[in-house]
């Protein structure tokens, strides 16, 4: 029993032993591991006193050199939305004037969301991983133009290896590795180096995270489409009614005007959440987005202006590219039976633009282009895509293999020597074909059934045409003269004493205010001519209660039951009228390419009178259906 015991006590102490010996081995593995990482991480230190001092400017020169580099390529990622190469231009269009790269102060800066020219939906937002491997390419690419004219002019023989370059963005720094065999010489001394580290001081990596925040905001709640939507009823005519006989009439392109002015003073205004801005007025709290709380530190600044690539459509009843007119209801039907006139209005607004949205920190700046969209006066849809890819939405126009030639005339079936441009629409998509000045421009086209070739020229109005493509190939198109001609309106005999709105209506719309707007487009054609002249009035419709009855049902056994009228008392308040109609007529009239080679139109109407009251205001509204319009060409 004793010679077990002692037995089992030696293989104890042997097992101990062995577990000792196999710890011991682990260790001196572990040490050695240590070691030959130090020396990979530390190698440049340790030897730094091997490298001659006469060597040292060499190693130095080349570090900054690779410093400067990467700080050049960090600028200009910062300032080109984290690109340092551009991807391929892609133009836009009249549709969507925006190209693939926003033209800001000159450098083309890559848009992070935009329309592309036939409408499509494109986004490009650069990962860390895309910006980091841009940023390490274009270090080495430029490092090789690093100038050792001055060390061989001092008798230094200097030679470089291919570089491989590695970088690291981090939130406040950014790690730039050089792997690259430098040996350097002079007379009996020699080095050789095998990497160059560079540590970079730089917020860049931290603006990039809060562009990423404001992007993901914008994409999620289109927050600057919604102040857009704002804008655009706060300075531009959308619904109202105006109490008048008269039409109400706007400028066109004094509406856009305006909306633009508006657009760049408050689009500049939107602040994020942060210590970088102080309200003096606590209404500007409105222009503060507090769904992003920006760094210390970090500031941030929103650009638009009204000289960059917009769009802006109205649409509605009354519209024309030169006026918007609320036309008045209630003296058709005569104002006895309304007891008032008002003139109501409904306008349509598509909107797009782009923001230049730009970050800093110290001296470090990152910048990213998107493209505002209001479609019909409601903002764009927004999550409706993820970071980094496009939509899935089906862009016809790279579908286009289909041939077309489109041949263009003059009313002479001349061909078309001004310069002609020509666009294809299929659905909702404009699908560009092509320009060219000899009167035949060649292209390709998705296939489409009823689709619309769009033709446009300097000097001719612009036509549309019904076009197939899956089964047509060409088209022969003729377009109208148009010319700009000075406006003259006499009434009863004499010059115009008032305000007029003269309207062309037929194949195509042409609108005009006298005496705003003395001159207007025409073009060749059969129109409805029709004008009214108003004048200052001191019509007053009285206060008064008018009286409406509807029929109502009464509930009865098993859901049948009497009808009863019910009234109520409606309150007019008194009117006064300040404009009202006191001349014009209309006609049916027919412009010739002769009379557009004239310079001057003067229409010739005739002159109903001032109303004094609501009798003789209605009065006048009976002659105008009886009355014509006389024209003239000079």
């Amino acid at each position: 029993m004793e010679k077990k015991s002692r037995i089992n006590e030696t293989n104890r102490a042997s097992r101990i032993n062995r577990k000792g010996q196999i710890g011991l081995y682990v260790l001196i593995a572990l040490v050695i591991v240590g070691l030959i990482v130090g020396f990979v991480l530390f190698r440049d230190r340790i030897f730094a006193s091997s490298v001659p001092a006469q060597l040292v400017p060499v190693y130095t020169y080349y570090s900054s050199c690779i410093e400067q580099e990467s700080k050049m390529a960090l600028d200009f990622a910062g300032t080109h939305g984290g690109r340092v190469f551009a991807k391929e231009y892609v133009p836009g269009s009249n549709y969507a004037p925006f190209s693939s790269q926003m033209d800001f102060l000159g450098s083309q800066v890559p848009y992070w969301y935009y329309l592309s020219g036939n409408g499509i939906v494109k986004e490009s937002v650069p990962t860390k991983e895309e910006m980091q491997r841009e940023v390490a390419d274009y270090i080495k690419e430029n490092i090789g133009s690093c100038n050792f004219d001055n060390f061989y002019s001092e008798g230094f023989t200097i030679e470089l290896s291919d570089p491989s370059v590695n970088v690291q963005i981090l939130d406040n720094n950014v790690l730039v590795s050089v792997a690259q065999k430098v040996s350097v010489s002079k007379g009996e001394d020699s080095a050789v180096k095998q990497s160059f580290d560079v540590n970079l001081n730089s917020g860049f990596g931290k603006l990039y995270n809060s562009a990423l925040q404001i992007y993901a905001l914008e994409k999620k709640e289109a927050f600057l489409e919604n102040y857009t939507v704002d804008a655009i009823r706060m300075y531009a005519p959308v619904d109202g009614v105006e109490i008048n006989c008269a039409p109400k009439v706007w400028k066109t392109n004094e509406v856009v005007d305006e909306l633009k002015k508006a657009l760049e003073a408050n689009v500049n205004a939107i602040k994020f959440k942060g210590n970088y801005y102080s309200l003096n007025d606590k209404k500007n709290n409105y222009f503060v987005v507090n769904s992003i709380n920006l760094d210390r530190g970090v500031s941030a600044n929103l650009l638009y202006s009204g000289s960059w690539p917009t769009k802006v459509e109205i649409n509605g009843e009354g519209v024309s590219k030169q006026v918007m007119v609320a036309s008045p209801v209630g003296n058709q039907q005569g104002l006895g039976i309304l007891g008032f006139c008002y003139a109501p209005y409904h306008f349509v607004y598509d909107v797009s633009f782009p923001v230049m949205i730009t970050l800093y920190n110290g001296q470090d700046t990152f910048q990213f282009p998107v493209v505002v969209v209001v479609d019909k006066n409601v903002p764009r849809e927004a999550g409706l895509y993820n970071i980094g890819n496009e939509t899935e939405t089906v862009d016809m126009c790279a579908d286009a293999t289909n041939d077309v030639q489109v041949r263009v005339f003059d009313v002479n079936l001349n061909p078309l020597a001004s310069k002609v441009s020509a666009d294809f629409s299929c659905l909702d998509q404009e699908c560009p074909i092509g320009e060219s000045s000899t009167g035949v421009v060649s292209g390709k086209v998705p296939p489409c059934v009823n689709g619309y070739v769009n033709v446009r020229a300097e000097g001719y109005a612009e036509k549309k045409q019904l076009f197939s493509s899956n089964v047509e190939s060409s088209a022969d198109i003729i377009l109208d003269k148009e010319k700009e001609m000075n406006v003259q309106l006499m009434v009863g005999g004499t010059p115009l004493d008032g305000n007029a709105i003269i309207s062309f209506s037929g194949e195509r719309n042409y609108f005009t205010t006298l005496p705003e707007m003395s001159k207007m487009k025409l073009s060749e054609g059969l129109y409805n001519v029709s004008v009214y002249v108003y004048g200052n009035s001191t019509v007053v419709i009285p206060a008064g209660t008018k009286r409406e009855c509807y029929t109502v049902q009464s509930p009865g056994f098993l859901g049948f039951g009497s009808s009863r009228q019910e009234c109520t008392d409606i309150n007019i308040p008194e009117t006064k009228i300040e404009s009202a109609l006191v001349g014009g007529g209309k006609a049916d009239v027919y412009i010739l390419a002769s009379d557009l080679d004239k310079s001057t139109m003067t229409l010739y109407v005739d002159s109903f009178g001032k109303p004094t009251s609501t009798e003789q205001l209605q009065e006048n509204y009976i002659i105008f259906d009886s009355k014509g319009v006389g024209m003239d060409f000079k």
